[in-house]
């Protein structure tokens, strides 16, 4: 840290990053909280306290010999923050910028701060970050650049061989959600043209030998490999692991069964229980704090730990328990590889967990119950014997465990594929199916997605991106189906709505959830107020311009029960996206001038494949594949007259296939924008 640099202050109120910073993630195994043990020391202390500072030196010699290094370690070693300021402080950045890609946005945000706070900067100088929207980075200053995986990708587009970068550290690639494969399989073509590119592969779990493998570009008859393994290893202690003798039918009770159990007859330390989501933490902790009503005794403090849960609360769970009392935290996968939580001892595996699975049949995304992998379970017994010896209880046989598979199955292999292929073909890559991926996708799943993409006319016959749609669609960082109906928006004159709607899509709920009592009913009220016979889509316009209307101010979103952060990064979207529509891709800012219809009409002619028509039955059906479907609990057409035609966003399976982002629609509309995809049939025709 430079003595003579003065210190710099952030203005007062400054939200740039805030809705990214503070929105609730959506998913159970996402966290945006960091716990760090060593915050009472200065930073260069903190920074000597990491584990990954005696490995300093094997990694950069590592990086000298080999051009891929797969970097293992736990959560909290430091490998995110300290790895680039190792580079930097050797010199790579003479050489070219020294990228780091996240999963997930507030990763990239909060580590940027965190590097460039260490280094004694603001974020924007030597330290950058670049995300969705917003760049914070100098070209002439910025040398290590934080961003998340889709801006890597979009790079390439322009620069496909990555000129300007002299390392790329690929952080969590564990997640192996679609974004990092895709990044790692160009990484693969990259390295072959550029030996002098140094790839970081940052991972905190045991598929190490998979990177390795898959970036070895040695050929044969060489003698050196071209990637190595490096582990940082962490201080651990033995672990004792049981099983079940017989299956339990209940787990969420058998784990209840099993803390009661530890702490009736264990010595101290603390209890971690996986389980698959936040409705079964909460579950328990009733059970739990049950038991310890029962008891009359105050000597278990019972917490919950899932990925939506405030950060003061997740915060509760890295505290040590009053003298006498035990901690129990019961937690979804995020405490496997997200956060290490001090103290534990114990640690009960329910055996399952929940994913986000794909159905190329229906095209719905299911949130499904499947047992864990063995190396997830691994992952989650290493929880314990972190302070001392500890204790695995599986509720699950010993059988079981045999039969578990090795690995989670990547996201690649469970998602939709129709913006990696569309970016794919993008990037001149026209044979998808010869493309090395580290796990190839199901070719089902290619299939339905090379059908969309020709539905939406991306796709020629042959399979090559049209001209101007499928570059259209290609350039532009959101869902094809979106930048569809942005495309046609130029045309039918009202770009400028359906830039707001799509604004508005790109951020979580704007509408906040009072818990219970009168507050809640206001809550309701006041949504009410916004909510339309359109549909969805258009009460979140409606949201939009009342909110601009009012000067975008708190005050506006305090009254009417509205997320200000959100509301705010809807405002910054919708401003960057049309200055890139007038600046560069030459579409005309066009208003409706409150023509709901033509509004209407724009959104069919981007989401026609997810139209659903009334069924004389009752429920909604798919017109293509029949599949039943249901309106959302939280749509504003739930609690109105059934509309007979309907199109949605997406469509999500919990109890039942629910439509979500629902816009009322025409029949006649379907075959009138959507020629190619629609047709009418007489009775007479059907039959013969």
């Amino acid at each position: 840290m430079s003595a003579s640099r003065f210190p710099k202050f952030l203005k007062p109120d400054d939200e740039s990053f805030a809705s990214e910073r503070d929105a609730a993630p959506a998913d159970d195994h996402v966290t945006s909280f960091v716990f760090n043990a060593h915050q009472s020391l200065n930073l260069a202390a903190q920074r000597e306290r990491l584990p990954i500072r005696q490995y300093r030196d094997q990694i950069l010699y590592c990086l000298e010999h080999y051009q891929t290094l797969v970097l293992v370690g736990e959560t909290g070693s430091g490998k995110s923050t300290q790895v680039p300021q190792y580079l930097y402080e050797f010199g790579w950045h003479t050489k070219g910028l020294i990228g780091i890609t996240e999963p997930r946005r507030i990763s990239a945000i909060t580590l940027a701060d965190r590097v460039a706070t260490e280094r004694g900067e603001l974020c924007g100088e030597t330290v950058g970050v670049s995300i969705r929207f917003i760049s914070k980075c100098d070209p002439a200053q910025t040398k290590i650049k934080y961003m998340t995986e889709g801006i890597l990708l979009r790079e390439m587009l322009a620069d496909p061989l990555l000129t300007q970068y002299a390392v790329i550290m690929v952080d969590e690639a564990h997640e192996r959600n679609t974004l990092t494969d895709t990044a790692l399989g160009l990484l693969k073509k990259i390295a072959r043209k550029r030996p002098n590119l140094r790839i970081i592969i940052s991972s905190a779990t045991v598929d190490a030998e998979l990177f390795r493998d898959f970036f070895n570009l040695k050929s044969k008859g060489a003698a050196k490999d071209t990637a190595v393994i490096l582990t940082v290893e962490g201080r651990m202690y033995a672990q004792e692991i049981f099983y079940l003798r017989d299956p339990c039918p209940d787990y969420v009770k058998e784990t209840v069964n099993t803390v009661m159990k530890i702490h009736r007859a264990e010595g101290k330390g603390d209890v971690l229980a996986f389980l698959t989501g936040q409705e079964e933490v909460l579950r328990a902790v009733d059970l739990l704090r049950e038991h310890v009503e029962a008891s009359g005794k105050e000597d278990m403090q019972i917490l919950p730990m899932y990925g939506t849960l405030s950060n003061a609360d997740q915060l509760k769970v890295f505290f040590t328990a009053p003298k006498g009392v035990r901690k129990v935290v019961l937690a979804t996968n995020i405490a496997e590889t997200s956060v290490t939580i001090p103290g534990i001892v114990y640690v009960i595996d329910c055996g399952f967990v929940k994913l986000k699975w794909y159905s190329a049949d229906s095209t719905t995304d299911s949130l499904v119950v499947v047992p864990v992998s063995k190396a997830a379970a691994e992952q989650r017994a290493g929880r314990a014997g972190r302070i001392r010896s500890g204790k695995v209880y599986r509720l699950y046989t010993e059988e079981a465990w045999e039969k578990l598979p090795e690995h989670t199955p990547p996201e690649m292999r469970r998602s939709d594929l129709c913006s990696t292929v569309l970016f794919l073909k993008a990037l001149g890559i026209d044979n998808i199916l010869h493309f090395t991926f580290p796990s190839p996708p199901p070719a089902k799943n290619l299939l339905a997605c090379l059908e969309t993409l020709y539905a939406l006319e991306a796709l020629d016959a042959e399979g090559q991106l049209t001209s101007p749609v499928g570059y259209f669609l290609a350039e532009m960082s959101i869902p094809p189906m979106m930048a569809k109906m942005l495309y046609k928006a130029g045309e039918m004159g009202c770009s400028e709505e359906i830039l707001i709607i799509i604004a508005m899509l790109q951020v979580q709920s704007v509408f906040s959830k009072p818990a219970g009592g009168q507050t809640a009913i206001r809550g309701r009220i006041a949504k009410r107020n916004f909510e339309v016979a359109e549909g969805d889509l258009i009460t979140l316009l409606n949201v939009y311009c009342a909110f601009v209307e009012s000067g975008r101010t708190k005050e506006f979103c305090g009254r009417n029960f509205l997320i200000y952060r959100n509301l705010k990064r809807a405002h910054e979207i919708k401003t960057q996206l049309a200055g890139m529509l007038e600046r560069e891709l030459n579409i005309p800012l066009l208003s409706a001038g409150g023509n709901v219809e033509t509004i209407c009409r724009c959104i069919v002619a981007g989401f026609f494949p997810y139209a659903a028509y009334l069924h004389h039955s009752g429920v909604y059906r798919t017109v293509r594949g029949n599949t039943e479907l249901s309106i959302h609990p939280l749509s504003a057409l739930y609690t109105e007259q059934q509309p007979q035609w309907v199109v949605f966003c997406e469509l999500i399976h919990t109890t039942k296939l629910f439509m979500k982002d629902l816009t009322v629609i025409q029949q006649q509309w379907l075959p009138e924008i959507a020629p190619h995809y629609y047709h009418k049939v007489t009775v007479r025709d059907h039959l013969l």
